[in-house]
């Protein structure tokens, strides 16, 4: 088998925040220690609400964080002890899509000079070499010739995702790191987009790293799903394991509150009850124990480890009982 794409061991960023004056620095760990693997034409979910540290962990994935702590490989090659020379080429082996594609894209830019500028920076190609993969990229994601001289404000919501796509594709990565690709879109579209996903990954066999709130993407095009709540992994497993018998209270909550149509696919109704804690002081147990309906004594006293349940790793301490049905 290949070597992975990505490979991260207890990978944690921690960021001191100033409090004012005669008062000391917080510590904020926006993520706690994540472990996993991606293998090309695979497809990473981590999911969560707001504030869990999903785009953090982003972040570190595509080298613009380093962690503080935590070992984090691309391609085999470990970034902490990497040199210039090879950064560059991890640069090149991960790419980013952002949420927002009007804001990703230079608004006074042609679409052609935005997607041969890659090439420009990182390769000897000539320019009619540039033009000419510009080109076949630009009808791979969907869009006609003439859109090449045209700028981002001439295109729609879903046609500027594809140009984002498209730019994220000139130097063939291995990893594309999509944040939130298609929340800003309209559901029909949506559902487009995550088609060309789905169709790129198989053709140049692509592995995503794909961060998302909306349980009902995830479903679409996740192969493993990361549940992220205060920095820390709460489940994390194959995607039927996860949709099909949710085994951690947050998770179930979060499937519970997405439409469902099926009937026979609904989860069970799990109520969370106070607010969010504060990523400055997380609860000392369980940091999910101030919303969890099934919250005992020893929640609130122990951290649950994260182990492996019902072929899936969950940190709760009644997993085995909710996998068994209790």
């Amino acid at each position: 088998m290949n070597a992975p794409v990505v490979e991260a061991h207890d990978l944690a960023q921690t960021y001191r925040i100033k409090r004012g004056w005669l008062r000391a620095p917080a510590q904020l760990h926006a993520v706690g220690g994540l472990s996993f693997t991606l293998q090309r034409g695979r497809t990473l979910a981590v999911v969560g609400e707001s504030g869990c540290g999903k785009s953090t962990l982003a972040r570190m994935v595509t080298l613009i964080e380093a962690p503080s702590a935590g070992r984090l490989q691309l391609a085999g090659i470990d970034t902490a002890t990497a040199d210039a020379a090879a950064r560059r080429t991890l640069r090149r082996t991960v790419q980013l899509v952002f949420q927002n594609p009007y804001g990703s894209l230079n608004p006074r830019q042609k679409i052609g000079a935005t997607l041969e500028a890659p090439l420009a920076i990182n390769t000897r190609l000539s320019r009619a070499e540039r033009s000419e993969r510009g080109r076949a990229m630009l009808a791979k994601v969907g869009l006609r010739p003439e859109h090449y001289a045209r700028y981002p404000h001439m295109f729609s919501g879903g046609q500027r995702q594809r140009i984002a796509i498209a730019r994220a594709l000139m130097l063939e990565p291995a990893l594309v790191v999509a944040d939130e690709p298609v929340s800003a879109l309209d559901v029909s579209v949506q559902a487009q987009v995550l088609n060309l996903l789905a169709d790129l990954q198989q053709e140049l066999g692509l592995a995503y790293l794909f961060i998302s709130h909306d349980l009902g993407v995830v479903r679409h095009i996740a192969h493993e799903v990361l549940v992220m709540y205060l920095g820390l992994a709460m489940e994390q497993g194959p995607r039927e394991r996860i949709f099909g018998r949710p085994l951690h209270p947050y998770t179930r909550a979060l499937l519970a509150s997405t439409p469902m149509v099926d009937a026979d696919r609904r989860v069970p109704r799990v109520v969370l009850q106070g607010e969010l804690p504060s990523p400055l002081a997380p609860p000392a147990g369980c940091v999910f124990v101030t919303r969890c309906p099934f919250a005992a004594e020893r929640c609130r006293a122990e951290r649950p480890i994260l182990r492996e349940v019902d072929g899936r790793l969950v940190s709760c301490h009644f997993a085995e009982q909710f996998a068994a049905g209790a």
